[in-house]
């Protein structure tokens, strides 16, 4: 069982970590909603007939509902922005920023009527975590010769927000009690998102299908095999058997990976400052949830998915 358990976890360290970078090849000639709503209409619905041909039930009306509302927050507000950010801004910067998730559903738990009061640990964390994003992406005084793009920026803090935000709906709203069928669900609905999302920023005027690349092609193939196939599968399955704690290490993991591989295939900067911002928000990050554990009675049912998936 072990075996099995490291092979699935370093499936999603990997397949999950790598999707940052391959978001930045299918956007290249794919506009960025548009590949997402292609990406999440076909991964949906290869998911909803596999699992009720297994035997799951289907959404009633209103987990339909509670999917439409998940999928639009996590996969148009976190995804699509995303995809479009990564038009100007590195996948491996988008991966960090992506990666203070944890930080932003404090903020957006705390926020909530009812919601959870972070504790003084939780509250440094939040300090030391932000601190990070602000080296990874602050005035021309930290300057190594990364320029990044003040829009595309934005959108990724807006993005880590709406994913954690819609993190939170996910916990609350009625939704099909599998997790392959809520996933299905979600991704289907927040396909349809997407692709209204492409229409109305006018993505398909003047659009023709003969001008994405073969790269872009093979990178939205891959999306939808590895990224949203084999990824949310092997995050399934070691929700059921292993150690919460362990699983949620890839939420740790996927940034650097998608830092390295970024630099590695893409010629992406990495410098000292892109390194040592990356520890302090990956590190924040660790302390953050560490320090949450420790005032929850129960672990939590299911690790946090981050928005790049």
């Amino acid at each position: 069982m072990k075996t099995k358990i490291w092979i699935a976890l370093l499936a999603v360290y990997i397949v999950w970590g790598s999707t940052y970078l391959v978001i930045r090849f299918a956007v290249e000639t794919l506009p960025p909603f548009l590949s997402g709503g292609l990406r999440f209409l076909v991964s949906g619905a290869i998911l909803l007939i596999w699992r009720r041909a297994a035997g799951d039930a289907p959404p009633t009306l209103r987990q339909w509902r509670s999917a439409a509302i998940v999928g639009t927050l996590l996969l148009l507000g976190g995804n699509g922005l995303v995809s479009w950010a990564e038009q100007t801004v590195p996948s491996g910067i988008a991966a960090l920023i992506i990666g203070a998730v944890p930080m932003f559903m404090v903020i957006a738990d705390a926020l909530r009527p009812n919601g959870g009061r972070p504790t003084a640990g939780v509250i440094a964390g939040l300090a030391i975590g932000f601190s990070g994003i602000y080296l990874l992406v602050g005035p021309s005084e930290f300057s190594d010769g990364l320029h990044l793009n003040v829009f595309g920026v934005t959108a990724l803090l807006i993005a880590g927000f709406l994913w954690a935000i819609g993190s939170i709906c996910g916990k609350t709203l009625d939704l099909p009690k599998s997790a392959l069928m809520t996933t299905g669900a979600e991704m289907l609905t927040g396909g349809f998102a997407l692709m209204a999302a492409s229409a109305a920023n006018g993505e398909l005027k003047g659009f023709s299908f003969v001008q994405v690349s073969t790269d872009s092609w093979l990178a939205l193939a891959y999306l939808i095999a590895f990224g949203s196939m084999i990824g949310f599968v092997a995050y399934a399955w070691l929700l059921q058997n292993a150690p919460i704690p362990l699983v949620a290490t890839y939420a740790y993991v996927n940034p650097l990976v998608a830092v390295f591989l970024g630099n590695w295939f893409a010629q992406e900067p990495l410098t000292p400052r892109i390194l040592a911002a990356s520890a302090i928000i990956v590190g924040s990050v660790v302390f953050i949830n560490s320090a949450g554990r420790s005032n929850r009675s129960k672990p939590p049912k299911k690790a946090m998915v981050t928005a790049n998936e």
